[in-house]
């Protein structure tokens, strides 16, 4: 296998969050119902009255739905199907780490958003000659917010600061490429 190969590997694991907690919380859910039911058969066999519902019954009534509904049918239905939606969406498409990969050469290079946040904030300040606290960027997975609150009477143009963000998001290699907005507070701000 090639090294590149094996560094985009690497990067796409650690750009993409697992969905572990999705599958806890299904096998959580299945182990309860196998609890349940294991409980109800055991007060069965000694003769007890069932703590929910005897499993027997329960699938009896279960499938004797179609022929008699019940009124609360319908919004079971409504959660099971909202229920399956959600997992079938948490299974299809990929969660997003806060992070992004930089190119550097042949290496696979990772940085935390908060980490390229700082970074661009810093660079900003010292180019546009402003104090660290009047520069306030966020980096999103696919926006990059730069916020700009110059001294009185300083004027700072915001098509310059978006230059200079971009021009350093690029020098940084980061993907997949953000989108730079920027916005500067007028006085009062």
């Amino acid at each position: 296998m090639s090294t590149e190969g094996s560094v985009r590997r690497v990067v796409r694991r650690e750009l993409t969050s697992p969905r572990s907690v999705a599958m806890t919380v299904v096998v959580v859910l299945l182990v309860a119902a196998l609890v349940w039911v294991a409980v109800e058969l055991v007060l069965r066999i000694l003769g007890r009255t069932a703590l929910l519902g005897s499993p027997g019954p329960v699938l009896d009534g279960i499938v004797a739905l179609p022929t008699e509904p019940a009124p609360w049918v319908p919004g079971v239905a409504v959660a099971a199907v909202v229920i399956g939606l959600v997992f079938v969406v948490l299974a299809v498409t990929p969660g997003k780490r806060p992070r992004h990969a930089l190119t550097c050469g042949t290496r696979g290079v990772i940085a935390d958003n908060g980490v390229i946040a700082s970074a661009l904030a810093r660079h900003l300040a010292e180019e546009l000659s402003l104090e660290p606290s009047s520069v306030v960027v966020g980096v999103g997975h696919r926006t990059v917010d730069v916020r700009v609150s110059p001294e009185a009477g300083l004027p700072v143009d915001r098509a310059v600061v978006r230059k200079i963000a971009e021009g350093e998001l690029s020098r940084y290699g980061v993907t997949p490429r953000p989108r730079t907005s920027v916005r500067v507070a007028e006085k009062g701000e």
